[in-house]
């Protein structure tokens, strides 16, 4: 197996006391019309700044909405995975690209909206908008990326890093096996199907499988859920798992690793954990907090949630 040899990355080029402007080059709906809920692809002119070339798909920006909180105070950087390759948005250096959810949510009868990804939403082309970063120096393709096979898992936004990371990888020739096991309720919330069935059918090396939660159930009535890719796509899931130059990723919402992780283990398929702790022999016995202090992802995992 190749040695996994991560790239040296630049941070905090830009900090929330020293930002820099940019201004808004597109923004367009990547949900289904019917969906009810609205995700954005954002791209950023970043020209003139010292960003240019020096973001990589893995890392984040921080954006950092205008106005004050409820205690009057500045709000605070929110940060945003970039889902645009080393090269930029279209191959363009100046332009770096994000994925945003508009938020909202009822509690208690009152209608809330998240601060920073309804600012980002309602900006339209030519916009000014204030960022930070880059930021993340672990969740990022090797320097040597085209020496390993990769399995990425993604639950809603969680996709952009993996749309960066796809385009990467093609545009350097790369050969292997590539998996992207997404997740959402309802197939009117799948991100950027199009480009994904395309990517399907012009590369032979790459699988696209959707994991529905809410429509229809498994053989066995239960959900779909990401984690039961490994079970029910195991005839090509399972190979690839056992080849010791595969890697995994994973981003999306906290939580989401805890079955991942189960199931790797009911699997025994170990070599995906620091060696040396001790494995449950039964994790299903563990709650979630109790599954994590035993396991510590080994090098060939990688694992961004929030």
């Amino acid at each position: 197996m190749s040695e996994i040899i991560l790239p040296q990355v630049e941070l905090n080029i830009y900090t929330p006391k020293d930002t820099v402007t940019a201004t808004i080059a597109e923004n367009y709906i990547v949900t289904s019309s019917s969906s009810p809920n609205f995700v954005r692809h954002i791209t950023f002119d970043i020209s003139g700044t010292d960003l240019v070339g020096r973001v990589k798909c893995g890392q984040a920006i921080g954006v950092l909405p205008p106005g004050m909180n409820e205690k009057g105070r500045p709000h605070k950087i929110r940060l945003y995975s970039v889902s645009s390759p080393d090269e930029g948005e279209g191959g363009d250096p100046t332009k770096i690209s994000t994925t945003v959810k508009r938020v909202l949510e009822e509690w208690e009868s009152k209608l809330y909206t998240g601060v920073a990804s309804n600012y980002l939403a309602d900006l339209q082309p030519g916009d000014e908008v204030k960022l930070t970063g880059p930021s993340g120096r672990r969740f990022l393709l090797p320097e040597n990326a085209n020496d390993f096979n990769y399995i990425f898992f993604a639950t809603g936004t969680g996709i952009a890093p993996f749309r960066a990371m796809i385009q990467q990888l093609y545009a350097s020739g790369f050969d292997k096996s590539c998996v992207l096991i997404f997740g959402c309720p309802y197939r009117t919330d799948l991100l950027y199907e199009s480009w994904l069935d395309n990517v399907e059918s012009e590369q032979s090396g790459f699988h696209y499988l959707k994991s529905i939660s809410r429509e229809g159930r498994r053989p066995d009535g239960s959900k779909d859920y990401v984690q039961t890719k490994l079970t029910d796509e195991e005839s090509l899931l399972r190979p690839l798992l056992e080849k010791p130059d595969t890697l995994i990723y994973i981003c999306g919402l906290q939580g989401m690793e805890d079955g991942i992780y189960r199931e790797l283990l009911r699997q025994r398929l170990h070599g995906y954990f620091e060696p040396g702790r001790p494995l449950p022999e039964d994790p299903g016995a563990l709650d979630s907090a109790e599954l994590k202090r035993m396991l510590k992802p080994s090098s060939r995992l990688f694992v961004e949630v929030y």
